[in-house]
C-alpha cells in the first residue's frame, strides 16, 4: 500500500443536546439500521473507500459520541461516504460536530514516515485524534536545529512501540497544518505516552494542538448503545 497516494477522514458525530434525536431503535428496526451500515461499509470498501474504524468518543467531552475513520485514494469518494454514512438510519438525528481530511504527503523533516493504515496495519484498539498547527518559525529556524530537536522527539516516540501513528498533512485542506491519529491497543499506552513526549522542545514550536477525540473501536452494533 505504501507509495501511493493516500487520503484520511476523520468525522465525528454527536447527538443533539436538546432533545430532538429520534427514539432509540429497537428490534428489527435496530436489526435494519445494523445491516444497513454494515452493507454500505461493504460496498464502500469495494469502491475503494475503506473505513477503518468507529469509535465510541462518548463522555470523554460533552459534544461527541462516535468518530469514524476512513481511507482512500480519491478524496471526493471520501467526501461522498461521509455524507452516505450521515443519511444511514443508524446516524439519523446526528449531527458532524468536526469533520477533517488529510492527505498522505512526504514530511518536510521526517520522510520516512508511512502512516500505519498505509501500510496496511489492522487496527488497533484505541485511538487518539487530534490536529495541530506548527509555530510560524518552526519552518524558517536552523535545520540543523529543527533536524535534533525532532530526532530527540523520535527517540522518545520509540519507548512506545505499540502505538502507531498516523500523520498527514491539512494545510490547504481546513484549518490546521496536520492531522495525527495514535493507535494502540490500551487507552494508557495513549496517555503515557502523550505525557512523555512533552518532555520535549518540540512543543515550543506548536500554537495549536486541540481538540482531542479519543475512543475504542466498536463493532456497529455497540454505536446503537452509544447513540441511544
Amino acid at each position: 500500500m505504501a507509495g501511493k497516494d493516500w487520503f484520511t477522514t476523520y468525522t465525528v458525530f454527536a447527538r443533539p443536546n436538546d432533545g430532538s434525536c429520534p427514539a432509540p431503535l429497537d428490534g428489527p428496526q435496530a436489526e435494519d439500521a445494523v445491516q444497513e451500515f454494515d452493507a454500505l461499509v461493504a460496498e464502500l470498501g469495494e469502491q475503494g473507500v475503506t473505513v477503518r474504524g468507529t469509535y465510541d468518543v462518548s463522555g470523554m467531552r460533552a459534544d461527541a459520541d462516535v468518530m469514524v475513520w476512513m481511507y482512500g485514494q480519491v478524496p471526493e469518494d471520501l467526501q461522498a461516504a461521509i455524507r452516505r454514512i450521515r443519511r444511514t438510519r443508524l446516524f439519523a438525528g446526528t449531527h458532524i460536530v468536526l469533520s477533517a481530511m488529510g492527505a498522505d504527503r512526504l514530511a518536510e523533516f521526517n520522510k520516512e514516515h508511512i502512516p500505519a493504515f498505509a501500510m496496511g496495519r489492522e487496527p488497533l484498539e484505541w485511538l487518539c485524534f487530534y490536529p495541530f498547527v506548527r509555530s510560524y518559525d518552526w519552518y524558517t529556524m536552523d535545520p540543523k536545529e529543527r533536524a535534533r530537536m525532532l530526532r530527540e522527539h523520535g527517540l522518545l516516540g520509540r519507548d512506545f512501540p505499540q502505538v502507531w501513528a498516523n500523520t498527514t498533512s491539512a494545510f490547504a485542506l481546513n484549518d490546521w497544518e496536520w492531522l495525527l491519529g495514535l493507535e494502540a491497543p490500551k487507552l494508557t499506552d495513549l496517555v503515557d505516552m502523550m505525557r512523555h513526549l512533552r518532555d520535549n522542545e518540540t512543543r515550543h514550536y506548536v500554537r495549536e494542538e486541540v481538540p482531542f477525540y479519543t475512543g475504542r473501536r466498536v463493532e456497529t452494533a455497540e454505536i446503537l448503545e452509544v447513540l441511544a
